[in-house]
């Protein structure tokens, strides 16, 4: 395959006009200077409950025009800044009536203006002006991370968590499901802010097992704070799960049909009386993914080279049931205890068939081809158990939270190989004919205890302080035998062990900020105490590592006015190797080519340092930053590769890792029918692992960009186009080759407003491929791997007594990218 395609040509173009026009178009802001507050409280009129999250507008009297806005905090307050005038405010939130306050002046002998209490209604039917509002807000920015609401992004229906994670800036995701942020691995993924047995063993790949439609929206944490586990190396994406506290019953029903077979049934559903609130979540899904691979390696003896052409087709059959419920309890407005259960069951049937054929010198000097059959079967049940209480205080921003977690995960894989061989005259290569099973079990046990408490200082500012327990302990019993000559099964050297891994992280924190005019600020330091002992029963190894660290963390903001901020922070952070990082178990399902853990990988920190610029404006938004990581004890993958053409790939410690970036996101409206998101990243990573080959380096320059456009064909009938492109790589054994793929949706809303019809191709050209080389002593390699075909997707979306657009926006900027 040519490294250079037309398509690649053309995105990269597109990539680069597109960024210039972009940032032309977004920076033309208008300032205007802060010089009054308004302030209020937005609670439920039944409930008296405050109500987060609340977008409020300020108007001017005379013609309506938009002076100012912004959204309420957890405690329903909010603070807007204006310049000197009359105007009227309009309260707004998803599900509930608007409220217009009566007019009010603001001048310099009255530079603030409380507007108390505003109760607001539940609203008897849906609002057009209420929906838009909340299209419009769909990415929140804070001090230390962006939220992204993913239900209003078209091409997400239909698909899984690590689908949804595909479509949000900053992020990518390999063909083996392995995610990235802003190009960097070493991601430290949590589903309600906290660890998750999807992600213990598979990493990124496991959230394929998570159905979309169950989530509610993504937080990208690029540089988190002392508040969060040290854990991430390049950043924390923190998965946040749907559950309403709306009054009365109300929910949602989905219904998936798609090409590469794709069905689906999800039910989102909510009750809530009085102190009571009922949630509950039901998935069940039947997909068939389909992977295609191509791989050319070259490996140079003394005397001969043998080369090898290998292809590989897989077949993925995956029923997936989810259920996720649990309840409320409102002792009062200020003391909340919930407690749920989520108990997910993943079945597997993979069948993957690989052929090799084998050449020595040239390729026209066949040797032998062999077929191979991977057939597996697994079967995987997961269980969480939650119980999370938090007060708040009548002092503002005074509350305390509590949390314990359990977490229950097990997985048996039971895979058959069968493989022949035949020369290249066609005669038997009994040597080739080989017949082995593996058996595997996996199980993981976690508790976890979190307590977090915040107390305001002084009228802006607050401490925060919190301790933090994770006790985990896993295992992976495993086995590989081969048929014999007799018939008999003999077990393969090296291949039956039973790894025990046992992890105890116990860490504490604390935190301090403030506001001092146009600044705000907070700084805060982490300390966590590490505790892991690896052992290979069988063969009696033992590998204790008990380290204590500490992490700071700073982050600051300049506000330059009520238009444009600027931020800077920093933080130290660490990825410990995972559990699959180090279990030496072997992939067996190919033969030639093997991956396997490290018991012996160390952990890699990294300084994180990031500076970055925000900019709203009447039709868009835009953000930039720069950002360089200083990592030591690099984990990368390393490919050996002996004389037989047979390669092994596991982690391994590099010695130093420097990465610089620049970062650009923007949301435009140029006409009401047409919306824009882009999101650019340019970087250059230089990486040192001459530690362990002095080939192991490599400089590169390398940037990626996704654009997306959503236009509005006709009232409530939506027509969603995405671009991207990465660009080339160099890596320290290779390169990866640059990739191009575009995404395309239809939505339109039906049945009155309270369903959606949703039609999308996913990788319309089916160019969604990863290619890469790897170069050693010995060998050349060059791949080619697709983790799944093209897929389209039905999706019909039923809502009960809520707005179009599902769940309420908690956001302040659009951004569909999400």
């Amino acid at each position: 395959m040519n490294t250079t395609t037309p398509l690649h040509s053309l995105f990269k173009a597109f990539g680069i006009i597109s960024f210039f026009i972009f940032t032309a178009l977004c920076v033309q802001a208008q300032t205007a200077k802060k010089v009054a507050v308004i302030k209020g409280k937005i609670i439920d009129i039944q409930t008296n409950a405050p109500l987060a999250y609340a977008t409020i507008r300020v108007l001017k009297s005379t013609d309506s025009t938009l002076a100012g806005g912004g959204i309420s905090d957890e405690k329903g307050q909010f603070t807007v800044d204006a310049a000197f005038g009359e105007y009227y405010a309009v309260v707004e939130f998803i599900g509930y009536k608007p409220l217009k306050t009566a007019v009010f002046s603001l001048s310099k002998e009255q530079s603030s203006q409380d507007l108390g209490v505003l109760k607001i209604a539940v609203a008897s039917q849906t609002l057009d002006e209420v929906v838009v509002q909340a299209e419009k807000s769909s990415m929140e920015l804070s001090l230390d991370k962006k939220i992204f609401n993913v239900g209003k992004d078209l091409a997400n229906a239909g698909g899984t968590a690590i689908d949804i994670l595909s479509n949000v800036p900053s992020v990518s995701v390999d063909t083996e499901g392995n995610v990235k942020l802003r190009g960097s691995d070493g991601v430290r993924i949590l589903i309600d802010g906290k660890p998750s047995g999807l992600v213990s063993f598979k990493g990124g790949a496991g959230l394929q097992q998570l159905q979309g439609n169950q989530i509610e929206r993504v937080e990208i944490i690029t540089n988190p704070s002392a508040r969060y586990e040290a854990e991430g190396m390049s950043g924390i994406i923190n998965i946040v799960l749907k559950k309403e506290r709306k009054q009365g019953f109300n929910g949602s029903f989905e219904v998936v049909t798609g090409f590469r077979p794709n069905y689906g049934i999800a039910a989102n559903i909510n009750y809530r009386k009085n102190k009571l609130n009922f949630f509950l979540n039901y998935g069940i899904a039947y997909r068939v993914p389909i992977g295609a691979g191509r791989l050319y390696q070259e490996v140079r003896g003394k005397d001969t080279t043998t080369l090898l052409q290998q292809t590989t087709n897989s077949q993925v059959k995956t029923v997936a049931n989810t259920i996720r419920g649990g309840l409320d309890y409102f002792f009062d407005e200020k003391n909340i205890l919930t407690a749920s259960y989520q108990f997910r069951r993943t079945d597997v049937l993979r069948i993957t068939d690989n052929q090799y054929k084998d050449y020595i010198n040239t390729l026209n000097n066949l040797s032998a081809i062999t077929d191979r059959q991977q057939r597996e079967t697994e079967a995987e049940p997961y269980s969480e158990y939650a119980l999370t209480y938090k007060k708040t205080y009548n002092k503002k921003g005074q509350e305390l939270t509590a949390d314990v977690r359990y977490l229950t995960y097990w997985e048996r894989s039971d895979q058959t190989f069968t493989q022949s061989s035949v020369f290249a005259n066609g005669s038997p290569n009994k040597a080739g004919n080989l017949l082995q099973k593996s058996l595997n079990d996996e199980y993981e046990n976690q508790f976890l205890v979190q307590l977090d408490y915040i107390h305001p200082v002084g009228k802006e500012g607050k401490f925060e302080t919190g301790v933090r327990t994770s006790f985990r302990d896993m295992v992976n019993d495993y086995i590989v035998t081969q048929r014999n000559d007799q018939g008999v099964f003999e077990t393969l050297p090296g291949l039956d062990n039973y790894f025990i891994y046992k992890e105890n992280i116990y860490g504490g924190y604390g935190i301090i900020g403030n506001k001092t005019g146009k600044i705000s600020y907070q700084a805060g330091l982490r300390a966590e105490i590490t505790d892991i002992t690896t052992i290979l029963r069988e063969t009696n190894e033992t590998n204790p590592r008990n380290y204590a660290n500490l992490f700071p963390s700073a982050h600051a903001t300049y506000s330059l006015n009520k238009d444009n901020a600027l931020q800077v922070s920093y933080s130290r952070r660490v990825r410990r190797p995972t559990y699959n990082d180090l279990s030496p178990y072997v992939t067996f399902s190919d033969q030639r080519n093997f991956f396997s853990g490290n018991p012996d990988l160390n952990p890699e920190f990294t300084n994180s340092y990031d500076f970055g610029h925000i900019n709203y404006f009447e039709k868009g938004s835009f953000t930039s930053s720069i950002y360089y990581r200083h990592t030591t004890g690099k984990v990368l993958r390393i490919r050996r590769v002996d004389a037989q053409g047979f390669s092994n790939t596991r982690p391994e410690n590099l010695a130093t890792e420097d990465a610089f970036g620049a970062e650009f996101t923007s949301t435009y409206t140029p006409v009401k029918w047409w919306k824009l998101d882009f999101n650019f990243n340019f970087f250059r990573a230089i990486t040192d692992g001459q530690n362990l080959d002095a080939t192991f380096k490599a400089d590169t320059y390398s940037w990626f960009a996704r654009q997306t456009s959503r236009f509005t064909l006709a009232p409530k009938t939506d027509l969603q186009l995405r671009a991207n492109y990465e660009a080339p790589q160099q890596l320290p054994q290779g390169s990866r080759k640059a990739r191009a793929f575009v995404d395309l949706a239809f939505s339109k809303e039906i049945l009155k407003g309270k369903g959606t019809l949703t039609f999308n191709v996913i990788d319309v050209f089916n160019s969604r491929y990863m290619r890469s080389t790897f170069e050693g002593a010995n060998f050349y390699t060059y791949g080619t791997a697709g983790m799944r075909a093209r897929q389209i997707n039905l999706t019909v979306m039923y809502r009960l007594n809520q707005a179009a657009g599902g769940k309420k926006q908690k956001s302040l900027i659009s951004g569909d990218e999400g």
